[in-house]
């Protein structure tokens, strides 16, 4: 009998031991433990039938009818490159016979970057490289005998037949002209940085050019550096109501050797934030906005005679959305565009001949993303959130709005993704939910699976082993009669008569979503669930202005930004303030860039209902964000003052109660430490104590060496001490 009882106590301890079992920062950040597998760089093969994947041994081929590998289109052990040469990127040419390899990128801004680029001949499995130096952006010419690229701010083409290079662009400079690329602003707010575009067969190039002469300038010291005095980069960075980069576009003709540029119509003060050619080989098609960001059109440009032709315009009351390229079909007459125009992001056909404009979906739900256009079918592949704004299914619909088709698993909520194949018969999809870690699969065009790649599911088991809480989504109704979704993480051990403290994560951003179905943003997931075991609850609420429920609620907070947000987190405060199971004294909020300025906002104006906050890089003044982010939501500040200053955290300083750290990398190019000097020397002024911390010579996104785990250790063990 004892030595049964000895046994049944051994094995309840083990029983206890494991449900217990607890992971640390040092698993997240330093040995990260719970990293999850996926499949990089995957690009199609013109052939229809096979796909690509890079790995650290080569550029791999896989068929996707069966996903087994069919061999190397690049084994890189078999490269005589530069020693230590590490390949980040690649191309395929249009004819599969050669590949453009980018190594060894040093990053300029977010996207940006430059290269070591290498050609590889398929058949003759030769390589050359493309210059000695490192350059930008390069490609293929169409028909793959040429490579444009951008060096110095302007633009060369290198003939691969004979190795002569030649220079089409020569006026530009730092700072002052760029060709071929971007300068900062539309590289971080419209997303490109190519800015050069080839005609489908290959005598054009299309390009533009950026005066940011007029721009003023910001100088960012890097103290990190070989020298007892640090080193100055200084760029053009537009601040909100200040003068922007004066951009055209030219048309280079390779058989004459001349630039023509495009006649722009009402060319003062605009964007030109996309380009691209159309079926046709000398037909432009670019993307043209005011300055408020409420008018979008396109024009086509005959580039033979130059003439331009306006064939779609969409407007908004606030402004219209972000835009994206253009795509064309292959009858040469119709086109693919997405509108909020009915009050959701729809699709409609527009015909570029008649310029008549019909709806293709219209429900009233947003469409995220295009993933295939198939013209022979005359039909649409595409994602929305149909079921709940948290969620993305995958459609198929055809041109005229018919038989719309749901391809993903209707029993399976949660976030779906497809990348086709060249010929439309297969795609690779990834879903992931909020306790399953992304999935990927082969499938055909129906939606069945007929390859699973990457289940992550040794992941998915160490999760469970570490018993590690999963988000439970809901909603609630503010006391002002709006309806937030929100997701909650409780500890495993969660007891409803228990008090616990609360931490908010928020963003809050125009257009974002934090509250997502999803394994989205892992690390930080990870982090609060680690919070969880420490008996910590942790929830995060999409307030309005978020996205994804319609354009009304989006938009709402036009002109005012941080009002409406800053009072559904109070809302959120005070609503989950009323649960059994939360202490409303220990109320805490966390949030990074927009997020910052969230948490800065609700430690000040909302300090009756927070205890703490935690601000990473935050906005502490719209005045000194870049004017396409800011002025899309706010006009500007000569005509808008009041919207500027009646949600700067900076001007409620003096209302600051309770804990507070604000963080910063002193190199951020995107949102600048003068944000969070400011704020500092304001707290300064009215005797506010805080904790401030400066990462020496890191960007928006803090990371690289030990600093993550260092971060989020400081601010785990500041909610430990505050919360």
């Amino acid at each position: 009998m004892k030595k049964l009882f000895v046994s049944i106590v051994a094995l309840i301890c083990c029983v206890n031991i494991n449900a217990q079992q607890t992971f640390t920062l040092e698993d997240i950040w330093l040995k990260y433990t719970f990293r999850p597998k996926a499949i990089s760089e995957i690009r199609p093969v013109a052939d229809g039938e096979h796909y690509c994947i890079l790995t650290r041994d080569g550029i791999e081929q896989y068929e996707y009818k069966t996903g087994e590998k069919t061999g190397y289109l690049v084994d890189f052990s078999a490269l005589s490159l530069d020693k230590n040469s590490r390949i980040t990127d690649y191309a395929i040419s249009k004819n599969n016979e050669k590949i453009l390899l980018a190594a060894n990128p040093e990053f300029i801004y977010r996207r940006s970057f430059v290269a070591d680029y290498y050609i590889y001949n398929v058949k003759d499995k030769s390589v050359i490289k493309l210059r000695q130096n490192k350059v930008r952006l390069a490609e293929f010419s169409p028909n793959a005998d040429k490579v444009a690229f951008v060096m110095d701010n302007n633009i060369y083409i290198t003939d691969l037949n004979t190795m002569t290079e030649k220079q089409i662009t020569f006026d530009g400079q730092q700072n002052r002209i760029i060709n071929g690329t971007t300068d900062w602003v539309y590289e971080e707010e419209f997303a490109i940085t190519k800015g050069f575009f080839w005609n489908n067969n290959g005598d054009e190039i299309a390009y533009y050019r950026f005066d940011e002469s007029h721009v003023k300038q910001y100088t960012i010291p890097f103290y990190l550096v070989d020298s007892i005095y640090p080193k100055d980069y200084t760029y053009k960075y537009p601040k909100a109501g200040e003068d922007n980069s004066f951009v055209d576009i030219y048309v280079y003709n390779l058989n004459t050797g001349k630039s023509t540029k495009v006649d722009i119509e009402d060319h003062n003060d605009i964007y030109l934030p996309r380009m691209s050619w159309t079926k046709d080989d000398n037909q432009l098609c670019y993307t043209w906005m005011n300055r408020h960001q409420n008018e979008l059109r396109l024009y086509l440009v005959n580039t033979k005679t130059m003439q331009t032709d306006r064939i779609f315009t969409d407007s908004d009351k606030c402004y219209v959305e972000q835009p994206e390229d253009v795509i064309f079909l292959n009858d040469k007459k119709n086109a693919v565009v997405k509108s909020e125009r009915n009050g959701y992001m729809n699709l409609y056909l527009l015909n570029i001949e008649t310029k008549k404009v019909t709806p293709i979906t219209q429900g009233n739900y947003d469409v995220a993303d295009v993933c295939y256009v198939d013209s022979k079918e005359k039909c649409i592949y595409f994602t929305a959130a149909s079921t709940f704004s948290y969620n993305r299914e995958l459609f198929k619909v055809n041109f005229d709005g018919k038989k719309l088709t749901q391809i993903s698993d209707k029993n399976r909520l949660g976030i779906y993704t497809a990348q086709f194949s060249d010929n439309g018969k297969y795609y690779i999809g990834s879903y992931s939910d909020a306790s399953t870690p992304t999935v990927y699969t082969i499938n055909d065009n129906k939606g069945k699976v007929l390859v699973t790649l990457e289940d992550n599911k040794a992941l998915k088991e160490q999760l469970i082993e570490y018993n590690v809480p999963n988000k439970e989504f809901a909603s609630f109704v503010t006391t002002l009669g709006d309806t937030l979704n929100y997701w909650i993480l409780k500890p495993k051990d969660f007891n409803p008569n228990k008090k616990y403290p609360l931490l908010f994560y928020v963003y809050g951003g125009p257009g974002s979503q934090e509250v997502l179905n999803s394994q989205a943003r892992f690390f930080d997931y990870m982090w609060f669930r680690l919070l969880t075991q420490k008996g910590y609850v942790v929830a995060c609420v999409d307030g309005r202005g978020t996205g994804m429920r319609g354009s009304d609620f989006k938009k709402c907070t036009y002109l005012n930004l941080g009002d409406k947000e800053c009072t559904d987190q109070m809302e959120s405060a005070k609503y989950f303030g009323s649960l059994n199971f939360i202490d409303k004294s220990r109320i805490g909020i966390f949030g990074w860039s927009y997020g910052g300025y969230m948490s800065s906002l609700c430690i000040t104006r909302g300090h009756e209902y927070f205890k703490t906050a935690i601000a990473v890089a935050p906005v502490t003044n719209w005045r000194m964000y870049d004017n396409v982010y800011t002025e899309r939501f706010m006009r500007t500040p000569q005509e808008n003052a009041e919207g500027y200053d009646n949600n700067c955290p900076i001007n409620f300083a003096d209302l600051l109660e309770g804990n507070f750290l604000l963080i910063h990398g002193s190199a951020d190019d995107n949102v600048h430490l003068q944000n969070t000097m400011k704020f500092t020397d304001e707290l300064i002024k009215h005797n506010k104590q805080f904790l401030q911390f400066t990462y020496p010579d890191k960007n928006h996104s803090i990371y690289g060496g030990n600093v993550r785990y260092h971060l989020y250790q400081m601010m785990t063990s500041f909610l430990e001490k505050n919360l």
